[in-house]
């Protein structure tokens, strides 16, 4: 069944590169949206037809393929994955809807988010150590491209340092997963096999140190975020939207999924070291989105912030903390990718993203209130106001984190609290005040360019008011890992003295 969530991808990206080029971009663009409309149909199928009771994975799909080197073709969802596969498919929608129908070079670029879709999919899906990795890589050059064809003024070195980052990142998971084989002693890439309690300690530290390090680029934690604030700046709001919205999230499920999973000992013992870690990118993040006088830089910063929520409740690792770092995953997808549309609609109607030059745009008649609107709501979810999902999902991160790191979890919530002063700057500066006089008439948003973050807003008011409709997917699978952990915990008293 997981299949056709590769298939179709693929399919769509040969049908638009066999296309006339003399076809108009905007018919390019509605073959794309019809292939990820398709895929969100069979998305939606895979969720009314998953198990809730059961935590395991589901829909498997295994083929011997390259048996001598240990690659296998082996598929699987669970309550982590299914989330976010679903939305993979539905920020690549976005991605597409959203773009300029006069775009240059259609063809490829249409093909290149296809092809990104396809590498995330798949990487989400896997259950053979290689074939993710070569999932992780395959999502390496469309992205690449997108940045550096279709990008800012500074794209150029955006896109090189986003290549050389998520580079090394490959590099330093395949060193991982080759070590986790070839010292285990079944030798064996398929991740329901491997067994790493065996291992001598020194070796499971150094094995998740490199896992650490190669997620913790792609996440991006502090320190390795340095490449993020200027790709996702220069990134056409469209792809900026699948970079925070979904790419990052492959970082923080690799944590998740073969950091914590795979070594539940050794993530016990780091486990502070990495709460610190998460801690100090929230604080980071919030303090650096406060000093940024460029509207969507602010977003950029404001997102590694939210994403050290994730690296704090993971290393909490118990049931209620899992749970909202996964939920926490989905949330701060769908709220990015608001804010970066949102963003990208005033940047394109008003002409500029400096907040100092930016006023007025509630103005009912001459600004763009609905825009605006939508911008407060957001701002309001990422700030974790009640009603809405990013409430539900830092409300069960900052719970589940207190039960083993309060102290922790108190800067957390501290540092939330200065998400509401970055973006209360935000709107202050943006939203309110005169618009200036002298300034023309701001061009209408239509209709069609408000669709997008009219879905977004009611999936964020929907989870928010509904928490079960997400969280129900996740907490079956989060509270089977906290089960198994606690059997490892069981079996080795210096273990379970450390959890206490």
């Amino acid at each position: 069944m997981l299949i056709l969530l590769l298939i179709l991808p693929l399919v769509g990206v040969l049908i638009i590169s066999f296309l006339p080029n003399h076809l108009p971009s905007n018919r390019l663009r509605q073959v794309a949206f019809a292939v990820t409309i398709a895929l969100l149909g069979w998305n939606s199928y895979l969720f009314s037809q998953f198990d809730l009771n059961t935590p395991e994975f589901q829909f498997e799909t295994f083929l011997p393929w390259l048996e001598v080197i240990g690659l296998n073709y082996h598929l699987g969802v669970d309550g982590i994955s299914l989330p976010l596969v679903g939305l993979n498919s539905v920020l690549s929608a976005i991605a597409i809807y959203t773009t300029n129908a006069n775009i240059k070079r259609p063809h490829l670029y249409y093909s290149l988010i296809l092809l990104a879709n396809f590498g995330v999919a798949g990487a989400l899906m896997a259950q053979n150590l290689l074939l993710f990795f070569l999932f992780y890589e395959v999502e390496l050059i469309p992205f690449y491209l997108l940045i550096n064809i279709w990008g800012g003024e500074k794209r150029g070195y955006a896109a090189t340092k986003f290549l050389m980052y998520t580079a090394v990142s490959g590099l330093l998971i395949l060193t991982a997963f080759l070590g986790v084989a070839f010292i285990n002693e079944t030798g064996s890439f398929e991740y329901r096999e491997i067994v790493t309690s065996d291992l001598p300690q020194q070796i499971q530290l150094v094995l998740l140190a490199l896992l650490l390090i190669g997620f913790g680029i792609k996440s991006p934690l502090v320190p390795l975020h340095t490449w993020q604030p200027d790709a996702y700046v220069e990134a056409s709001p469209p792809i900026a939207i699948l970079l925070g919205g979904i790419l990052a999230k492959l970082g923080t499920y690799g944590l998740v999924r073969f950091g914590l999973q795979l070594f539940p000992e050794t993530w016990n013992l780091t486990a502070p070291g990495l709460a610190t870690i998460g801690v100090i990118s929230v604080v980071y993040g919030a303090l650096s989105a406060i000093a940024q006088g460029d509207i969507k830089r602010m977003v950029a910063y404001s997102s590694i912030g939210h994403m050290g929520y994730i690296l704090v409740a993971a290393a909490a690792e118990n049931s209620l903390s899992l749970l909202g770092a996964v939920t926490q995953m989905v949330s701060h997808g769908l709220i990015l990718a608001l804010l970066f549309q949102l963003v990208g609609t005033v940047e394109e109607k008003v002409g500029t993203r400096d907040r100092d030059l930016l006023n007025g745009l509630m103005n009912p008649v001459r600004g763009l209130p609905l825009t605006s609107a939508l911008l407060i709501a957001a701002g309001m979810a990422s700030a974790g106001i009640p009603g809405l999902v990013g409430f539900i999902a830092e409300y069960i991160v900052f719970q589940g984190s207190f039960a083993r790191f309060p102290i922790a979890a108190l800067l957390c919530i501290i540092a939330s609290g200065l998400t509401a002063v970055y973006f209360v700057i935000l709107l202050n500066r943006t939203c309110f005040g005169k618009l200036d006089n002298s300034l023309a008439y701001y061009p209408k948003v239509s209709w069609s360019e408000r669709f997008p973050a009219l879905v977004l807003a009611l999936m964020i008011f929907a989870f928010g008011i509904q928490p079960k409709w997400l969280v129900g997917w996740i907490e079956p699978t989060t509270n089977q890992v906290t089960i198994s952990h606690e059997q490892v915990a069981s079996s080795n008293p210096q273990l379970s003295s450390d959890q206490s």
